[in-house]
């Protein structure tokens, strides 16, 4: 069985925390640095990706704690949803890759942002069908080596048969140097590169084994 891993923002999605921010400040009532400083630069965020918080409930609480702004799920959502714009041939893409074998997002996110997905994704959520693996699940970060494994492990394939779609170079390596398949999704100035993206995709599925 192939596995195809898609990263979310900047891959399926481009995002722009600065449309986010902004709109944090205003439906939680501080400031745009006072969430940047405390939560962000404070490594909150981080840590939340690898795991800290179990339950979006939790995260929001300690959002709420260390910012003093208190957000609903709901609007947590509305901000995160608000810098995030897809990128048809991606997802295109990814749709084509669910015809091909399985696929799965392997994102380095929050639990929030696993709970959301119905209403931040809905392009792709269906085609995931629950394969929503993100970095607080899996307790560690891309390029972690160990996120790979685990993501592997969840599928019970072989690194040679899986490939990561992602905008970091960082995190593409990470994945070859496990023995995965890899492509950089990288922006031009007329876009992002999603035809080489196809590309790859298809190259991957007409492989040798």
């Amino acid at each position: 069985m192939d596995v195809y891993f898609f990263d979310c923002d900047k891959t399926l999605y481009d995002y722009d925390f600065h449309k986010r921010l902004p709109m944090l400040a205003e439906l939680g009532g501080v400031s745009q640095y006072r969430l940047a400083s405390r939560w962000w630069a404070g490594g909150f965020e981080r840590a939340a990706e690898i795991g800290e918080y179990a339950t979006s409930e939790e995260y929001l609480a300690a959002f709420a704690e260390v910012t003093g702004a208190s957000l609903t799920l709901e609007q947590w959502q509305r901000a995160r949803k608000a810098a995030m714009t897809p990128i048809p041939g991606a997802i295109d893409a990814l749709h084509e890759a669910a015809t091909l074998g399985t696929v799965s997002l392997l994102s380095n996110n929050p639990i929030p942002f696993r709970d959301s997905l119905p209403v931040l994704t809905p392009e792709i959520v269906d085609a995931l069908q629950g394969n929503d693996l993100v970095s607080a699940v899996l307790g560690a970060r891309k390029p972690e080596r160990r996120i790979y494994t685990r993501a592997l492990g969840r599928f019970g394939v072989r690194p040679e048969d899986a490939i990561l779609f992602d905008d970091s170079a960082a995190n593409v390596e990470g994945a070859r140097d496990l023995g995965m398949h890899a492509f950089q999704l990288r922006r031009r100035h007329d876009g992002f590169d999603t035809d080489g993206l196809v590309a790859a995709m298809r190259a991957f599925a007409g492989r040798e084994r």
